[in-house]
């Protein structure tokens, strides 16, 4: 098994940054993709962008391109979005997701593990 923790959230301006965690821990693949995905009220969740874990090759749905940028720390196991320009249609709640392939993927069927998901809101 995989636990997945995600961690950063809050309110924010619109205009604003913040900058999201996800660290995972338990079983380890040969290799794999982390990926975040949202879903906001009433909509279906969507994906926002991925990264391979080794050689750190990325995905970003156009909706972020240019704003979020996602990124590893090999270390400490851990993942992060950091998410600039944020608009009041970013407000969702964020979910971290671990793939078992090294293929990058934006379809949420094709992860295998996933967050609880952490809140974010952006005011107006």
């Amino acid at each position: 098994q995989v636990q997945v923790v995600e961690s950063g959230g809050g309110l924010v301006q619109a205009g604003g940054s913040l900058r999201l965690s996800c660290a995972a821990s338990g079983r380890t693949f040969s290799s794999y993709t982390m990926g975040w995905f949202r879903q906001a009220p009433g909509k279906e969740r969507e994906f926002v962008a991925a990264i391979m874990w080794s050689g750190g090759g990325t995905l970003y749905a156009d909706s972020v391109k240019g704003r979020f940028t996602i990124s590893r720390d090999n270390a400490k196991n851990t993942v992060y979005l950091q998410m600039n320009s944020l608009k009041p249609e970013d407000t969702a709640v964020y979910y971290c997701a671990v793939r078992g392939s090294s293929y990058l993927s934006h379809s949420y069927y094709s992860y295998d593990y996933w967050g609880q998901g952490t809140q974010v809101t952006v005011s107006s």
